[in-house]
C-alpha cells in the first residue's frame, strides 16, 4: 500500500487544508487560482501563463490518462506548450497513478517529482474553488515539514521575464515572416503558424526588433500583471505608428492596449477554463473559448481609434481590441486552443490575410 506524506495548504485568510502529497516534496508559495477544464493538464502545466501560481484542478480525478512522451517537431515538443512544468504547485481533488491511455509515457506524479514541482490531494477543490471564488484570488502556501516559505504575490514580479525566451529563435522556412515577441508564449502557437507555412522569428520579450524584417507581428500571450513589461510597451507604441499587420492574444492583448493609451486592471478570480462564452460584437456569434489570465482591459479607458472586437458573455469584460483603420487586432483567449476548443482558430487565418495584403500592397509600390 503506497503511503502519501501530508502537507498543509493556507490561503492568506487563514483557511487550512490537509492535503497528500503525490509531487515533490518541498514547501512552495504562490498565488491560488483554479482552472475548470475537464482534460488537458499536460498543456495547462506546461502554460507559461501559470508561472508563479498553485493551480487548483476542479475536476476531481487527475492524472488518469497519465502523461505523453517528448516527441519533438520543427524544434518544438507536440504535446506540451513550453519546455517545462511552469506551475508552482497542483492541488487535486483525487489522483491516481493508474493511468490508461495510447498516448501516455509515464505517471504524472512521477513527470511532477521529475520536475520539482509539489503537488497535493485527497483536498476538496470544490469548497477551495468556493472560497477563491467569493473572496478573490489570494496568495497561499504549502508546507511540508513545518518548513514556512511565507507568503508571496507573484504579480509583484516580471514573470515575463522569467518564462521568455533569452535568444533569437526560428521556425519554419516560409516566405512570409512573422516575428513573435515571446512573453511566456504557448508552442501551439508557433505551430499553428508553421503548419501554415509561415516562418517564425521568436524574440525576447524585451527585444528591439525595429531592425529585423518582418511581415507580420505577434505579441504572445504570458503570466502575471502586463504593466511590469515597460520595454515591451515601449517597443509596441513605436509600432503602432506604423502600419504593419499585428495580432496579439492574452497578455498580448493587454500590452497593445497599453501601447495604445488604454488601462488594465487585475480581475477579482481571473479567467481560467476551456469553456468561457465570448460575443463578436457587431454580429450575433457567440464563440467558447479556451482562456487563462488574471487581468483585463478596462473598456472605458479604451481610445477612439479603438473599438472592442469581442466581450465575455459571463461578466461582460473586454475580451479583445480592433483597430478601426489599421490592419491590428487582439483577444483576451486562447484560438491555439491547446487545451480547449478549436471554435477561434479562424483568427490566425484573418491575421495571416492582413499580412498577405501587406505584403502585396509593399510589392505594387
Amino acid at each position: 500500500m503506497v503511503t502519501y506524506k501530508k502537507a498543509i495548504l493556507i490561503l492568506e485568510d487563514g483557511t487550512e487544508i490537509i492535503g497528500k502529497s503525490f509531487g515533490h516534496e518541498q514547501s512552495v508559495s504562490g498565488e491560488v487560482v483554479f482552472n475548470t477544464a475537464m482534460t488537458g493538464y499536460p498543456e495547462s502545466l506546461t502554460d507559461p501563463s501559470y508561472a508563479g501560481q498553485l493551480l487548483v484542478a476542479t475536476y476531481p480525478l487527475i492524472g488518469n490518462y497519465g502523461v505523453p512522451d517528448g516527441k519533438v517537431e520543427h524544434g518544438l515538443p507536440v504535446n506540451f506548450e513550453s519546455d517545462r512544468i511552469q506551475v508552482s504547485a497542483l492541488i487535486a481533488s483525487d489522483y491516481t497513478e493508474d493511468y490508461s491511455h495510447w498516448n501516455a509515457h509515464q505517471s504524472l506524479g512521477n513527470w511532477l517529482k521529475k520536475h520539482k514541482i509539489p503537488a497535493l490531494f485527497g483536498i476538496d477543490t470544490r469548497a477551495l474553488t468556493k472560497i477563491l471564488r467569493e473572496k478573490g484570488t489570494m496568495s497561499g502556501k504549502i508546507i511540508f515539514d513545518h518548513v514556512d516559505p511565507g507568503f508571496s504575490d507573484p504579480n509583484k514580479e516580471n514573470l515575463v521575464a522569467k518564462v521568455s525566451t533569452d535568444k533569437v529563435i526560428e521556425y519554419g522556412n516560409g516566405e512570409t515572416r512573422v516575428l513573435l515577441v515571446d512573453c511566456g508564449v504557448k508552442y501551439n502557437i508557433i505551430r499553428h503558424f508553421v503548419s501554415r507555412g509561415i516562418k517564425v522569428i521568436r524574440v525576447p520579450w524585451d527585444y528591439d526588433y525595429s531592425m529585423i524584417a518582418f511581415d507580420g507581428l505577434f505579441i504572445s500571450n504570458g503570466p502575471g500583471n502586463p504593466k511590469m513589461c515597460d520595454t515591451t510597451i515601449r517597443h509596441l507604441t513605436k509600432s503602432l505608428q506604423q502600419d504593419i499587420p499585428i495580432f496579439g492574444i492574452c497578455l498580448g492583448n493587454q500590452l497593445l492596449a497599453l501601447a495604445a493609451g488604454a488601462d488594465t486592471y487585475k480581475l477579482k478570480y481571473g479567467h481560467r477554463s476551456h469553456n468561457q462564452p465570448v460575443l463578436q460584437l457587431g454580429t450575433n456569434k457567440a464563440l467558447i473559448t479556451s482562456q487563462n489570465h488574471g487581468f483585463a482591459i478596462d473598456s472605458d479607458s479604451i481610445p477612439s481609434d479603438w473599438k472592442t472586437y469581442f466581450v465575455n458573455l459571463n461578466d461582460g469584460t473586454n475580451e479583445g481590441l480592433r483597430h478601426k483603420t489599421k490592419p491590428i487586432f487582439t483577444v483576451q483567449f486562447h484560438p491555439e486552443a491547446s487545451g480547449g476548443p478549436t471554435d477561434t482558430e479562424y483568427l490566425f487565418d484573418d491575421f495571416l490575410k492582413n499580412v498577405q495584403s501587406f505584403k502585396d500592397n509593399n510589392a505594387k509600390n
